[in-house]
Parts: C-alpha cells; structure tokens; sequence
C-alpha cells in the first residue's frame, strides 16, 4: 500500500485542528462544510472510514517519516 506525503499529512492535521477550534468557538454551516471536507480528506489519504481511524493513520504516517527521516513518501 502507498503511504500518503508526510507534508500533505500534516497539513490537512493542522487544518483539522483548526477547524475544529474555530467550530467549537462558533459554529457555522460554512465551519460545518469545510471540517467535513477536510475529515473526508484524511479518511480518503489515509484509506480509513472514521476520524478516529484516520488519525491514528495520520499519526502513523508521520512517524515512519521521522524515522526515516524525511517526507517523502513510501510504499509500505
């Protein structure tokens, strides 16, 4: 299986988390959209069905890019 970018990982968890913040401070549909679009990202790079599984993906991925030290991605 191929690993997504580390970068393109970390990007859309700071994006997350952002949105979330900012969902939890004031709610709007439009906060609403775009934190649905940024979860589906992440369960569709990581190849998961829940946040929580595509967390824990993403964590994983960013991981194994730290070990090797870089990251570039790399098929598994």
């Amino acid at each position: 299986m191929l690993m997504p970018d580390a970068t393109f990982v970390r990007t859309l968890l700071s994006r997350y988390a952002d949105l979330q913040m900012r969902y939890c401070e004031r709610p709007s549909q439009e906060l609403r959209w775009q934190l649905d679009d940024v979860t589906y990202t992440l369960c569709v790079c990581t190849g998961t069905r829940t946040i929580r599984d595509a967390l824990a993906a993403a964590d994983l991925v960013l991981e194994q890019a730290a070990a090797r030290g870089s990251d570039e991605p790399q098929a598994a």
